[in-house]
């Protein structure tokens, strides 16, 4: 109930107790205008709290655009390798580098405008990541590498050994090959002469029987 009803209902129990005559009347009325009376002089309960919106989600982290630098030279000692990146503008807090065992990934942040990358997916060989280091200078940037191995490398990017397919190619299969193009385009005597050296060679005859190709 609010405030203003409150003093109407009090306003009106006083009128009837005035008017009342009985005792008890009168007794139940003052009791029931000290408990108006409590009420009123109650405080007003605190207004609830509005809701508290929920925090807006954070922003989603804009992805960046980088211009891949696949141009850069390098020297090597026994322990270690420097790459040289020609790129003027770098300062070196805005540097991100990620070294890893075979890998090397850095980019370079708000060079004169424009975000710059230099990766290395996978190196000849292992590199020990927490030696490794980037100094940025006024008009070049030095990486430097420490190899886990002393030794020299052929390359910086890994090249995968591709198996010799002539060295593990069957001998024979070059001369069948020769054999059928040789049937498929002799003469009938040709065709004839090669079919008996085929089915000799299955049958294990040691005759020479590619004398009628000579």
């Amino acid at each position: 109930m609010s405030a203003g009803e409150l003093r109407l209902e009090l306003d009106e129990l006083r009128r009837l107790e005035s008017l009342a005559k009985h005792p008890r009347v009168q007794i139940l009325l003052a009791n029931e205008i000290r408990n108006v009376e409590a009420k009123a002089t109650e405080p007003s309960p605190e207004p609830l709290a509005a809701a508290s919106a929920p925090a807006p989600a954070p922003a989603a982290r804009p992805v960046l655009s980088y211009v891949t630098l696949g141009s850069f030279s390098w020297e090597q000692d026994n322990e270690k390798i420097r790459i040289y990146v020609s790129l003027e503008g770098v300062e070196q807090e805005k540097v991100e580098t990620t070294f890893k065992p075979t890998s090397v990934d850095i980019k370079f942040h708000d060079v004169k405008g424009k975000n710059y990358r230099c990766a290395i997916p996978k190196l000849n060989k292992e590199i020990v990541p927490e030696k490794c280091k980037v100094v940025v200078k006024p008009t070049r940037v030095v990486v430097t590498l420490f190899k886990g191995s002393k030794g020299n490398w052929l390359d910086l990017h890994f090249k995968e050994d591709k198996p010799n397919m002539d060295k593990e190619k069957d001998p024979m299969s070059g001369i069948m090959d020769l054999m059928k193009n040789m049937y498929e385009e002799g003469d009938e005597d040709m065709k004839r002469t090669i079919a008996k050296a085929w089915s000799d060679a299955r049958s294990g005859k040691t005759t020479d029987s590619m004398s009628g190709l000579r």
